[in-house]
């Protein structure tokens, strides 16, 4: 980070901070929460996986709390740990977003300004040196070397107006064209080589990263620029033909994912995200009304944009979201479906292809056949794993005997592992209808015996059924909920748990936990340590020391 900060940020700020930047609205920016009951909201957790919700915020006290993963604090801490922070560049971050403006004191106490742009964050920094750039590129797509780019534009069906709805820009071709403009807006060589704007040369200069080429900014969820993309337009350019900025502090590719800032309330919204391949695909589905849609920047579609859209989602087991992946319908589209595949089981919710038979992608649909195309596009999906299903078959002669048995063997796996165990017998029926001549009891065999369903003969036994849940567990359930809030995170459980009366409690252990926080009291001497002291504190000021209270405090959901 350039320069030092001219002294610290004075508290009466950091507390005005703290007030006005709603944690809920700032935390949905980055997940979808839904009411919890108790004035609470609940969410999936945006630091760790998890199929179930056990991410709380809690409007009213400004303070978030992961049951899950321990994860907690307050709006700032929040910001801190999402965006990799540190506490006064979090500060700054929610200022800024607020319209805050900060005053700066030395260790006295003395009044100190504002500081000055080199000693900011780093993270503004960057951030700043970006938007600066986007701003300066969509400047240079009116000149008159822009014509290639804007030529580019208008073969594919944006218009002028679209093409600056999307902030589209154009990198000229002097060598150091942007780094010449942003020093002299005040940015550091460093800071411009460290966003990925600027590069060295072979002879040890500084140049520009991108050279007559179309980009697009890319922005994180919160609609900051943190990237490019940049498509290749003259045929003597020797690079490849999509360059993105190289990852930086800002910019990480297996979790960014373009147009997300624009489709993150309408995939909340309608619990379906659609994920295409290309910038112009994202174009072309927002200008065609299908405005969840959103693609990886310079890589394939991974388990950490996964985690972004299931947390966009709400994709659980009670409450499941939709994905509707558009392949290209070539080769290379149906191996991004093989691929999908596998990490696709990481989804609670159902997930589809949408395929256009002629092989074209949604911008080149669009151009073809209009805004109408696109939607019918998405609107004829079908199952991931028949699709999947069907690419794997056709590349065996179904019509020989080893050819059927060959096709079973690789695709019994694929139904064996469909992660909702309900479709895989209809799917196995689908299978041997695909294969043809092969009996449906001997394909469900198969499956079942590769899931372990049904095994005989020294397999695995099936599992047995649980219980139903009897009104006592329901309430043991709701009682250890409740003694672990108030360990975990006292502050959450607040006069709520401590108003309990004793004999309201069913369970003698969870009875005993609340006897035993009840009689520790506050540890008296030193502040708040996290939930490891305090669950050792408990047993040792309990008079009691109940034998429940004295074991390890290792909760499972």
């Amino acid at each position: 980070m350039a320069g030092e900060r001219r002294g610290r940020i004075r508290a009466a700020d950091i507390a005005t901070v703290r007030e006005r930047a709603t944690i809920d609205e700032v935390v949905g920016e980055h997940l979808q929460l839904k009411r919890a009951g108790g004035g609470s909201l609940k969410g999936l957790c945006p630091f760790h996986d998890e199929k179930s919700p056990s991410f709380h915020v809690t409007p009213a006290r400004q303070l978030f709390y992961c049951f899950g993963c321990g994860a907690g604090g307050d709006v700032i801490k929040f910001v801190q740990d999402i965006d990799h922070l540190s506490f006064s560049e979090a500060v700054e971050l929610l200022a800024g977003k607020v319209g805050i403006q900060l005053q700066y004191e030395d260790d006295g106490g003395r009044p100190t300004g504002a500081p000055d742009r080199a000693a900011a964050g780093q993270r503004a920094r960057l951030v700043a040196a970006n938007t600066a750039a986007a701003e300066f590129y969509r400047q240079q797509l009116a000149t008159p070397d822009a014509a290639i780019a804007r030529t580019f534009l208008a073969e594919r069906g944006f218009t002028r107006e679209m093409a600056a709805e999307f902030d589209c820009g154009f990198a000229p071709a002097g060598w150091d064209v942007l780094t010449r403009h942003l020093r002299g807006a005040g940015f550091s060589q460093a800071e411009l080589e460290l966003a990925g704007l600027s590069k060295q040369s072979s002879r040890g200069t500084s140049i520009d990263r991108f050279h007559r080429r179309l980009l697009w900014p890319i922005r994180d969820i919160t609609g900051d620029v943190i990237g490019f993309g940049a498509r290749k337009l003259a045929d003597d350019d020797p690079g490849p033909k999509y360059l993105n900025t190289p990852e930086t502090p800002l910019y990480k590719k297996s979790t960014v994912l373009y147009g997300v800032e624009r489709a993150k309330r309408d995939i909340a919204r309608q619990h379906r995200a659609v994920v295409v391949e290309g910038y112009t695909d994202v174009m072309a589905c927002h200008i065609a009304g299908v405005t969840t849609a959103v693609a990886s920047c310079g890589t394939a579609f991974g388990a950490e944009h996964i985690n972004v859209l299931r947390r966009l989602l709400m994709d659980q087991d009670e409450f499941r979201g939709e994905v509707v992946y558009c392949f290209d319908g070539d080769k290379a589209g149906q191996a991004a479906a093989m691929k999908t595949f596998a990490e696709d089981q990481r989804f609670v919710g159902q997930t589809f292809v949408a395929v256009e038979p002629d092989g074209r992608d949604p911008c080149e649909l669009r151009q073809a056949h209009g805004d109408a195309a696109v939607r019918d596009l998405v609107a004829r999906r079908v199952p991931l794993i028949a699709f999947v299903l069907k690419t794997t078959l056709a590349g065996y002669d179904l019509d020989t005997v080893e050819g059927r048995v060959h096709a079973l063997d690789k695709a019994a796996p694929m139904v064996a592992g469909i992660k909702d165990h309900a479709l895989r017998p209809a799917y196995a029926r689908q299978l041997a209808g695909m294969l043809g001549n092969t009996d449906e009891a001997e394909v469900l065999a198969r499956v079942r015996a590769l899931t372990g369903e049904g095994a005989t003969n020294g397999r695995p036994a099936p599992r047995a059924k649980a219980p139903a849940r009897t009104a006592d567990d329901a309430a043991a359930f709701i009682e250890r909920e409740a003694v672990k809030t108030a360990l975990q995170a006292p502050e959450l459980a607040g006069p709520a748990f401590d108003g309990i009366a004793p004999d309201s409690w069913t369970h003698p252990d969870y009875a005993a936990v609340a006897a035993a926080i009840a009689a520790a009291g506050e540890p008296p001497g030193r502040p708040w340590a996290g939930p490891p002291g305090w669950t050792r504190w408990v047993p040792r000021r309990s008079p009691t020391r109940p034998a429940a209270c004295c074991r390890p405090w290792r909760w499972s959901r």
